[in-house]
């Protein structure tokens, strides 16, 4: 594989010493390693014509802001690895810390050279390390995907010729997603926490569980008894009608924001 690596290249410096190192291993396994000083390489149009020019597959950055940023959205895949300078300076600077967010999002590994950094990372990242995490474990499991966030149309379109909705949330308040399922006539089954309990009536209006034992013993349950499936999708429908009513949510926070306008006048 024709691959480019990015890092900031001066001479004599940490940076340099690592880069060459792990280049060295890259081409030990038989790739083409272009190693580039992300330095003199400032603009999005010069990285894709680099691209284009040496035919290349795939990419890898030492440092997110200094070189994974300039990685985005040019079709090839990629990985980064941190450096000190991301999470120990970059990441107290609002901006750069929401593009390496961003270069997180899209990086199909990143690599920390050290636990301590790993912790770092996932503490300032979370969302976008556990989304890698997840995605990893979807591809070594069979019949499972992993789809990409969709506009709420389309999302309601799908749920409607799905058999089931899970919510297997360690944390919730209150799941919109288990109403929206309730509304839409889809049937629950929602992990046994507080915030689910609060919303689904084990085998009334959804089914509960509590460990993936469970879980497994319910859905099939779920798959082998339709009358069980039609109560449930009634109860929900009901339920969510009845509590969890859009205009009656409005009139709320309508009624709710006039007790400040009385505050104000008085």
């Amino acid at each position: 594989m024709r691959l480019l690596f990015l890092a900031v290249l001066r001479r004599h410096t940490g940076n340099a010493v690592t880069a060459e190192r792990v280049r060295d291993h890259l081409e030990a396994a038989g790739h083409v390693c272009i190693l580039k000083d992300a330095s003199d390489l400032e603009s999005s149009s010069e990285i894709a014509k680099l691209i284009e020019a040496e035919s290349l597959e795939a990419a890898v950055a030492l440092h997110l802001y200094r070189g994974g940023r300039l990685l985005q959205g040019h079709g090839i895949p990629f990985g980064i690895i941190f450096g000190g300078t991301d999470l120990n300076e970059d990441v107290n600077h609002g901006e750069k810390k929401k593009v390496m967010g961003k270069v997180l999002e899209e990086a199909r590994f990143a690599v920390a050279f050290t636990e301590s950094m790993k912790e770092m990372a996932q503490a300032q990242w979370v969302d976008p390390v556990f989304t890698r995490e997840v995605g990893a474990r979807v591809k070594r499991a069979a019949g499972v995907r992993l789809i990409r966030e969709m506009p709420q149309g389309d999302l309601h379109a799908a749920l409607k010729n799905c058999f089931a909705v899970v919510n297997s949330s360690v944390s919730e308040g209150m799941s919109a997603a288990i109403l929206e399922a309730m509304d839409l006539e889809v049937p629950v089954l929602a992990r046994n926490i507080p915030g689910n309990a609060a919303v689904v009536k084990h085998e009334v209006t959804g089914l509960l569980f509590s460990d993936p034992q469970e879980f497994v013993q319910l859905a099939k349950r779920l798959v082998s008894d339709p009358a069980l499936e039609r109560e449930i999708v009634a109860n929900g429908r009901e339920y969510v009608r009845a509590c969890h009513s859009w205009q009656a949510e409005r009139c709320t926070y309508q009624n709710l924001i006039r007790t400040l306008e009385g505050s104000i006048q008085d």
